[in-house]
């Protein structure tokens, strides 16, 4: 029987930065993101590349899956990402906290192209676990920084 493995859980914007780096450069199916109005729930199933494992600037890496969810989720909005195609790919470069009062904010998840995922939440409540072994990914993502690499 495989082991679970931990999650990482976010109750503050400090904690939210630590999954933002975990998930930088994953990449997701459009229909894998799901918000559930009735649950008050954000989910998504992303292919994470695993940064902690590639100590080598030439190494191409490894990927997992991975599983990501809010809770407290009161609403979800989109802005420039497809509707019309379940199978479409985005990147996720990163995952930022808006806050405004008594913990109450707007999580943003900013995708490469300029695409976002807004959720309106009454609270920081995030979790994110590995939910396979990992695989070689077929190329470490680059970022402007790193051409020279």
């Amino acid at each position: 029987m495989r082991k679970t493995a931990p999650a990482l859980l976010a109750e503050d914007d400090e904690d939210l930065q630590i999954i933002s780096a975990q998930l930088q450069d994953a990449v997701a199916r459009l229909g894998d993101l799901v918000y559930l109005p009735r649950a008050h729930r954000f989910a998504g199933l992303f292919n994470r590349f695993r940064w902690e494992d590639c100590e080598d600037a030439k190494d191409r890496g490894l990927r997992v899956r991975a599983g990501l969810h809010f809770n407290g989720v009161l609403g979800a909005k989109s802005h420039k990402l497809r509707h019309d195609d379940a199978d479409a790919v985005v990147e996720l470069l990163a995952i930022r906290f808006v806050p405004e009062k008594n913990g109450a904010g707007t999580i943003e998840l900013l995708f490469a192209g300029g695409g976002a995922i807004r959720l309106e939440v009454e609270c920081i409540d995030a979790t994110l676990r590995d939910m396979s072994g990992p695989w070689p990914a077929r190329a470490r993502p680059q970022h402007d920084n790193e051409a020279g690499r």
